[in-house]
């Protein structure tokens, strides 16, 4: 099959034969139409965030396709479902083998093409905010990278599930974008201070954060009393100081999550994120209110142009790469 590789030395993608995967037991072979690009993958290729023990090196942690071979002890699908699938790696190819308790049905109202772009970000989305933030009706969630593929997603289940959304963003038609997909609170971070802005709504109950080390100090400032801060990302440095007297103070939690390095099964394993997501998002995806917002399509071989638009920040909404 043909997969994307890195040239180690450069850090380059090309694309490349290499030997067809086979499921196991509890697994499936997806016949890829689609791959979702992440920052995840950007940190792989430079050899900075490594799959888990037994994952395929190949990168891609989301696709969509046709399931085209069942594994033993597989039940619950069939040859020829369309479907989306969460992956540890792998997703840069034109098969992948993934467990089956990792995939999703495609929804019938999104583009096979369109659906590569949800497993990452609706599980990414329902894990932080609804199984471990616990975000409830109105309260008011402060969304870092509004404009991405989490943030536009993010945005759109917090207000069907009917909390307040804030972002943050560095142009205005991102933040034009954000409004269309429910933001109420807007805010430039090259001109504003998100503290001053949501200080001044009273604080945020949630705070959803890429940024890491370089906003810790300030999202513990913008939390409210009781509020919780889950980090997910790490673009701003990995060491930061945590002011633990405003932690006990405002009685806050902070939270450091991870999808990728999780194990399959368990209480907070990827089977049950996976079956939570299906049961919280899927309805809503059917019935359009959360909709996939995809910033562009590149074709297999044109993965390097694909990263540099991802890695360039102007991508609103996920960047995908047509595989079949």
């Amino acid at each position: 099959m043909r997969a994307i590789t890195v040239e180690s030395d450069t850090a380059t993608l090309s694309v490349a034969e290499v030997p067809d995967p086979t499921p196991g037991p509890g697994e499936v072979l997806i016949e890829v139409a689609a791959a979702g690009v992440n920052r995840a993958d950007l940190l792989q290729k430079q050899g900075l965030y490594p799959p888990p023990p037994g994952a395929s090196d190949i990168l891609g942690l989301e696709v969509s396709g046709r399931i085209v071979e069942l594994g033993p002890e597989v039940t619950e699908w069939s040859v020829g479902d369309e479907v989306c699938a969460l992956l540890a790696g792998g997703g840069y190819a034109e098969l992948v083998v993934v467990p089956a308790v990792q995939v999703l049905p495609k929804p019938s109202n999104v583009d096979l093409i369109e659906a590569a772009g949800l497993p990452e970000v609706a599980c990414t989305v329902v894990s932080n905010l609804l199984l471990t933030a616990h975000l409830q009706l109105d309260e008011l969630v402060l969304i870092h990278g509004g404009s991405s593929g989490i943030g536009t997603h993010a945005t759109q289940l917090c207000r069907a599930l009917g909390a307040r959304v804030a972002v943050t963003a560095r142009t205005k038609e991102k933040l034009a974008r954000s409004a269309e997909y429910g933001a109420e609170i807007l805010i430039d971070y090259s001109s504003e201070d998100f503290v001053e802005v949501i200080s001044g709504h009273g604080g945020a109950n949630v705070i959803l954060d890429i940024i890491g080390a370089a906003y810790l100090p300030r999202n513990v400032k913008a939390l409210a009393t009781g509020g919780r801060l889950v980090i997910i990302g790490m673009q701003g440095g990995v060491k930061g100081e945590l002011p633990i007297g405003a932690m006990i103070s405002k009685r806050l939690s902070v939270y450091g999550t991870a999808l990728r390095s999780r194990p399959v099964t368990g209480a907070d394993g990827k089977a049950s994120i996976v079956e939570k997501t299906y049961t919280r998002t899927w309805p809503l995806i059917e019935a359009g209110s959360v909709v996939p917002v995809t910033d562009s399509v590149f074709e297999l071989a044109d993965a390097q142009a694909a990263h540099e638009r991802l890695n360039s920040g102007d991508a609103i909404g996920k960047v995908l790469l047509r595989v079949g």
